[in-house]
This record gives C-alpha cells, sequence and structure tokens, in this order.
C-alpha cells in the first residue's frame, strides 16, 4: 500500500494587463476549487508562464487571487520560459513566498519534486537544468529510494522539450520509479506513455486554442502507484468522479502490478467522487447492471467484481456524472510485454484522443500545431 495524492493543475496562466480575462479565469477556477475541492485534493499546481512578460504587477495580482483558496491547501508553482522574459526570475522570486515555490517536499508517501528548467537557458523555449538542478534531482530521488516514497516530477516541459539531455533526465525518471511528470508548456491537453513514465500537460488558462477557447483546469491522482488524469471545463457539473484504481491501458507502464493490468478473479474498483462526497457511486462493467460501491474511511468508493481475462469497460457514476476506464486483465503469465525504452520522455509517445479525458488530439497551440480546430 502506498497511499494516495491528488492535486489541481492550473495551466499556463500568461498573465498579462493587455488580456485581462487570463486573470478572471484564474479567480473563476480558484472559488470553484474553493467551494468544491476543499480538503479533497493535497495541493494546487501552476507550471509555469504565470506572467507572459515576468512583470511584477502580474505576479502580485495572481498571488491576491491565489490566497482565495481554501485555508489548508498549499498551491506550489514553477517558472516558465515567459516568467525568464525579462532575463531573470528576480520579480518572480520577489513576488512569490519561499514556501510556494520549494524544490521538494513529502506529501503522504509521495515526494513532490519541482524543477526549474529555465534558469539556464538562454531566453526563450531554451529549457535546460542547472547542475544544481540536475544534483537536487539525484539527492531527490535517492532520498525517495530510501524512503519507499513514490517519487512525482513537476517541471514546466517535457524532456523532450529540453535543449540538452533530454533523453538522460528521462531514463533518469524511468529508472527511479516515477510514477508521474506533470508539466505545462504545450498549451493543449496531452498524456505521453514511454513505457515506464506518464507524462501529463494541461492546456493553458491563457492564450487557449483548443476546445474553442473553454478554460479549465486537471485533476490529476496516483493512488498506489495508479496515475489518472481528467481535464474540467470550467462550470462543468459537479461531482466530479475520477477512476482511481485500476490503470486505463492506455496508462499501463507497469504491466506486473495487478493494481495496473488486474489479474483474473476478484479484481477491486476504487473511485473518487470530488465535490459531492455522500453521493452514492455506482459501478458498471461492460454496460451490465450496476452496482453501489462502498465508501471507506480514506473517502474512495470501493467495489470488488468477478472479471475474465480480456478488455473491460468499467463505469463510475455518481450524481449523473460518469467516469470510463479500459481495463486489461491478464494472468501473470500473459501480462503486455515491455521492452528497452525508445525516446523516453517524447511526445512521439502522446496517447492521442481521449475525450472521456479530456484530450481531444488536435495539439492545438504554439508549440505544435497552432491555430483554430
Amino acid at each position: 500500500m502506498t497511499g494516495s495524492i491528488a492535486w489541481v493543475h492550473i495551466g499556463d496562466l500568461h498573465l498579462e494587463s493587455a488580456a485581462p480575462e487570463n486573470l478572471e479565469r484564474l479567480a473563476d477556477i480558484v472559488a470553484e476549487v474553493a467551494d468544491n475541492l476543499a480538503g479533497e485534493v493535497d495541493l494546487v499546481f501552476l507550471p509555469g508562464d504565470n506572467a507572459n512578460h515576468g512583470e511584477a504587477s502580474d505576479y502580485a495580482a495572481m498571488c491576491e487571487t491565489l490566497g482565495g483558496l481554501p485555508a489548508g491547501l498549499p498551491w506550489r508553482i514553477i517558472p516558465g520560459d515567459h516568467d525568464y522574459e525579462p532575463g531573470d526570475l528576480r520579480a518572480y522570486e520577489a513576488a512569490i513566498p519561499e514556501e510556494n515555490r520549494p524544490e521538494g517536499e513529502t506529501i503522504g508517501t509521495h515526494r513532490c519534486i519541482y524543477l526549474d528548467i529555465v534558469s539556464a537557458g538562454h531566453g526563450g523555449p531554451d529549457f535546460r537544468l542547472t547542475m544544481h538542478h540536475r544534483n537536487r534531482l539525484r539527492e531527490e530521488l535517492a532520498t525517495a529510494a530510501a524512503l519507499g516514497q513514490v517519487p512525482l516530477v513537476f517541471m514546466h516541459a517535457f524532456p523532450c522539450d529540453l535543449a540538452a539531455d533530454g533523453d538522460e533526465i528521462a531514463r533518469t525518471f524511468a529508472a527511479a520509479g516515477v510514477a508521474f511528470v506533470d508539466t505545462g508548456h504545450t498549451h493543449y491537453n496531452e498524456l505521453l506513455n514511454d513505457g515506464a513514465v506518464i507524462y501529463g500537460a494541461t492546456r493553458s488558462t491563457g492564450q487557449i486554442e483548443e476546445d474553442g477557447g473553454a478554460p479549465g483546469y486537471t485533476i490529476v491522482a496516483v493512488h498506489d502507484r495508479v496515475p489518472s488524469w481528467r481535464f474540467r471545463r470550467l462550470g462543468a457539473p459537479w461531482p466530479h468522479v475520477q477512476i482511481v484504481s485500476p490503470c486505463d491501458l492506455r496508462l499501463v507502464t507497469r504491466p506486473h502490478d495487478p493494481a495496473q493490468v488486474a489479474r483474473p478473479g476478484a479484481v477491486e474498483i476504487v473511485a473518487r467522487v470530488f465535490g459531492d462526497v455522500a453521493t452514492p457511486a455506482l459501478l458498471t462493467v461492460d454496460d451490465g447492471a450496476s452496482m453501489v460501491m462502498a465508501r471507506g474511511d480514506d473517502g474512495c468508493w470501493r467495489a470488488r467484481i468477478v472479471l475474465p481475462a480480456g478488455r473491460h469497460a468499467i463505469c463510475v457514476r455518481a450524481g449523473g456524472v460518469e467516469d470510463r476506464i479500459d481495463l486489461l486483465v491478464r494472468p501473470a503469465d500473459q501480462t503486455p510485454k515491455r521492452y528497452g525504452l525508445v525516446s523516453p520522455g517524447h511526445s512521439c509517445h502522446s496517447i492521442g484522443a481521449w475525450p472521456v479525458a479530456g484530450i481531444d488530439g488536435f495539439q492545438l497551440g504554439p508549440n505544435r500545431n497552432g491555430g483554430k480546430p
């Protein structure tokens, strides 16, 4: 048992006076989180490109707005290339308290590692790790291994976007058993599975080019090393349902682990219902009859059901809202094979469109396809 963690990812803000709607969107997201997720998530994460031109006034407005989050819900932030536009991070560091920009921290049984990949570059998307952050990353991963913690990494962009040593960094993540790497930068929703690590990018809050410009945020969870990721449009109906175990087959990185590829027989389905914990959760398998799940002391809803080998459609509903995964069930001697890593941490490993999760697969943004659908 390795425990659970869940967080809210608010995509790149790109705050600037010329686009006041970006700050308004942040305020609306903060209000929605405060109204529905107090006590149900562990942190709020901002992945960089917070101020479009690195201006002090935009950081001040951001910090004031984030003050509307519930007491006890911390927010964490890292810089992006737009924060480094002035040529340094002095305005960023002066405005943001150190407690909100740590390099690492333990949350439950997870070690959260926050990387600065912009300070070693020369402005623009020249992403690199300083020697300090290289050493810090190794130290954090070694500490997590020694303490039996599950490592999670937060950085502005995928390793393939690093100007140097991206392959090496991604292989370091894989060797250390990093369960999830959370990023921004892309401007669009995307998940990568390179066979060892899951990478997730949430579309920006400002400068949105996909989904008709609709703002939103992601709820990410890691439950017993099983990652789950769901984007929420701002104003979508509550509650928010998320199946956190077992793993959707798109996100399998540990096929030998029954929490990712289930074994035939009794399989436990675990879900979180955010925003309305009193609403009973109903489990449906392969569009059959529904059964009521039981809520445990940890807030998770659980049910056990006997499943044969094969692919199964798992659905959990609560309060008129549902989540679905495709579950792979295999005997221990027939689990999917994994071979040597090829291009780890690279966007070529995109899982593509996944409408249930909020991924349309068009890669609309200035860093891939750009333009409007």
